[in-house]
């Protein structure tokens, strides 16, 4: 998947004409361009089809808009909506939408834009990851420029929810192919993709506030290895590489050609167990794995220290946030006593699936020297990101697998019956449905808290730590994400000083 490959004639190029300056590479010296480092290639373009966060990571906010925009601070600002009203019971949301946005195909963004894009969120055959949350949605175009949306339940976080990837307004006639050619309302558009290497954006000028936007052709390239991520930005191959192999930070600390930014994360870095797999599926073996994992251990080996322990599906940045780690503490002696009352069979053998970052395969070498202390032997298995996601994620082919959950407030994956981790659990639907029917801010700070301990209680998997993001960038680029509450590149707000 990442290796180099012939360059495609690229279907998602504009069939509009491009301006002088698109039509040749002007390198950051040009101070209009732009070349960024990821760690993952997406797998498509639509962030509402896949659940990968690396499609966000290119489109979100550059080729599609929402409603709502989070800032890094992650309060939310107007963006395809210039204002709205909120009832006090935080069920009746009233959007008013600008009405000088447009697609990239020409057709105007209307209430019926939105409408329409709530309403293929939620539908029957729907592949968005938070189709829960627009299924409980009621959408109505007051308007021509109004959209009111009613939920089923109080829903005080939904300006920040609509302010996600899964949220993006897209335009009917040209919503079944968004994941090859992308048409949405913001400030760029794809020129190519050369699999397996980069994607190039370029400005698009119809954009409603085009004047604003300082670089007009940013490419993107794809880099899984942390060595060359590294080697990349010393050779100037790239210009900055937000979220960047932590074992990369040392050398460029103390490089005055370089800026390192560390950020904060509402991730959540942990050891994925299927819990429908016998003999997972016992609450002991799930807590002998956790018993038999040093957090601190990991958070060295995987992320040079670059984490913050948790013992919960939760940030310590989060409203409601409880320390948890106590629930589930290293223990070796625990780990194999644990193990002997689920009549476990030693040596037990079980599989880890790893994706290509550095920090789960990294991650993936200390847990399973670790769990072979107790008995436990991890046969590791390297898989590229796509077969990730369709193996691991998608067909739930899996015992373990080391992952960061990068999405704030998804505690409801876990009232998902579906979801690739198995959990079913009856106390915690009840639990999760009364913080969705509460509007009572300290009542949900406290459900919030019950939630975070029976999850630590069931061990569904074993927590490890919230990471801290990393970017490395040359001197003179201004405009960077300092925190990171969501995964994305804003690139209306970058430009070289």
């Amino acid at each position: 998947m990442f290796h180099r490959r012939t360059l495609l004639a690229s279907a998602l190029a504009s069939s509009l004409p491009w301006p002088a300056w698109a039509q040749s590479s002007t390198g950051s010296a040009g101070k209009n361009s732009l070349t960024l480092g990821m760690a993952l290639e997406p797998p498509m373009l639509d962030p509402t089809v896949s659940a990968a966060a690396a499609i966000g990571e290119i489109v979100h906010y550059n080729l599609f808009e929402t409603l709502t925009k989070i800032t890094p601070e992650g309060t939310v600002l107007p963006l395809l909506a210039q204002r709205w009203d909120v009832a006090p019971d935080s069920k009746t949301f009233t959007f008013h939408l600008r009405q000088d946005a447009q697609f990239h195909n020409g057709q105007p963004l209307t209430a019926d834009s939105v409408q329409f894009s709530f309403a293929r969120a939620a539908s029957s055959t729907s592949t968005n990851k938070d189709k829960a949350l627009f299924a409980q949605l009621k959408v109505t175009a007051k308007d021509r420029f109004t959209v009111v949306i009613e939920s089923a339940h109080s829903n005080p976080d939904l300006l920040f929810l609509l302010g996600q990837a899964t949220a993006i307004i897209v335009e009917p006639q040209s919503a079944a192919t968004n994941a090859t050619t992308p048409v949405g309302t913001g400030p760029y558009r794809v020129q190519q993709w050369q699999k397996g290497s980069r994607l190039t954006l370029l400005a698009w000028p119809q954009w409603r506030e085009a004047g604003r936007i300082a670089l007009q052709r940013v490419t993107f390239r794809f880099i899984p290895d942390a060595a060359a991520q590294a080697t990349a930005l010393l050779a100037g191959d790239v210009d900055a590489f937000p979220r960047i192999g932590v074992r990369s930070v040392a050398q460029f600390q103390s490089d005055p050609r370089f800026q390192v930014l560390i950020s904060g994360s509402r991730a959540k870095t942990i050891l994925s167990i299927n819990n429908t797999r016998p003999p997972l599926n016992d609450v002991r073996v799930r807590r002998a794995l956790a018993a038999a994992i040093d957090r601190q251990a990991v958070i060295t080996g995987a992320a040079e220290g670059f984490g913050v322990p948790i013992g919960s599906h939760y940030t310590p940045n989060a409203p409601g946030y409880i320390d948890t780690t106590g629930i589930n503490p290293f223990h070796p002696e625990r780990a194999r006593q644990l193990l002997q009352e689920a009549g476990v069979t030693l040596p037990l053998k079980l599989h880890m699936t790893l994706p290509p970052t550095p920090y789960a395969r990294q991650g993936g070498e200390v847990i399973a020297a670790q769990l072979a202390q107790v008995g436990v032997q991890v046969q590791l298995i390297n898989v590229e990101w796509a077969q990730w996601l369709s193996q691991t994620y998608g067909a739930k082919q899996y015992d373990l697998t080391l992952i960061s959950h990068v999405e704030p407030l998804d505690l409801g994956n876990y009232a998902k019956p579906d979801y690739y981790w198995g959990y079913q659990s009856s106390r915690f639907n009840a639990l999760y449905a009364r913080i969705q029917a509460s509007a009572n801010p300290e009542e949900r700070l406290q459900l919030l808290a019950d939630a975070q301990r029976l999850l630590a209680e069931d061990c569904v998997n074993v927590f490890l730590y919230q990471p801290q993001w990393i970017t490395i960038a040359k001197t003179g680029l201004r405009g960077l994400w300092r925190d990171m509450p969501i995964a994305a590149n804003d690139l209306s707000s970058l430009g070289w000083a």
